[in-house]
């Protein structure tokens, strides 16, 4: 009997696992400032700015300001701010306005982003095989409404449903996401549901934690991955193994 027998539910993160940035956020960020006739703030300043930022705004406002009802463009303007001001680069109001729009609508864009080659084709393969699957990210509303569509991820031929962390105020590793994910699949029983993600911690553990199914992928070839394997978690290189892994006979 094969694993995919076994499932009426496949979970799937995005960042990592279906998608992948292209090249440092710091690129980004200075081609905003230089489409304005600014002068090139250094990458990696601004990469490690952005870093400290995004932590600070995730601990004081989570979810992106979900509880509070901060407006996203909000959320992300104040760490947008903060990021350049970490590194050095304290605009005036109207400069930084400019700087900060041209970077807002660069990442609800597809721009930044590049999707890896085998993600369509496996989840239009599950879903062929009558498999529900359903989006789990650590994400706003953007990356369901705007970004995962303008790659090619459509919302009824690659996916049926979203967990966005931005849309439902949890976040991985709240379990609780993943418990969403069951109920919205229509309350499917965790045994019969498995995630697949790129981090033991926001993925694997909390899945499993639950009752699903968990697999990690492991595209770049991180350290972490032997560890992974030594605490028993099954993880394949790309979703090409993760779909003969499924249907392989040899399952247990």
């Amino acid at each position: 009997m094969s694993m995919l027998s076994k499932l009426r539910l496949v979970t799937v993160d995005v960042t990592g696992t279906l998608i992948a940035y292209k090249g440092e956020l710091g690129d980004y960020y200075c081609m905003a400032a230089k489409s304005i006739g600014l002068p090139c703030p250094d990458y990696k300043r601004v990469h490690e700015g952005f870093k400290q930022a995004y932590t600070e705004m995730a601990t004081k406002h989570p979810c992106f300001g979900f509880a509070e009802k901060i407006p996203n463009i909000v959320w992300w303007k104040t760490c947008v701010q903060d990021s350049f001001l970490r590194a050095g680069y304290d605009y005036d109001e109207e400069t930084f306005e400019k700087v900060f729009r041209r970077v807002y609508a660069t990442f609800g864009s597809s721009a930044p982003y590049t999707i890896f080659p085998d993600s369509q084709p496996f989840l239009r393969w599950l879903r062929g095989k009558g498999v529900i699957v359903g989006i789990v990210s650590n994400a706003e509303y953007r990356y369901q409404d705007v970004i995962l569509p303008a790659l090619g991820l459509h919302k009824g031929s690659e996916w049926d449903f979203g967990v966005f962390s931005g849309l439902e105020g949890v976040e991985k590793p709240d379990p609780r996401l993943y418990e969403i994910a069951l109920e919205r699949a229509g309350n499917i029983a965790p045994g019969d549901a498995l995630h697949i993600g790129d981090s033991m911690r926001k993925d694997y553990v909390p899945a499993k934690s639950v009752g699903m199914h968990g697999l990690l992928l492991d595209r770049f070839q991180t350290p972490d991955a032997r560890s992974w394997r030594e605490s028993g978690a099954i993880v394949l290189p790309d979703l090409i193994a993760a779909q003969e892994w499924l249907s392989s006979e040899r399952q247990s």
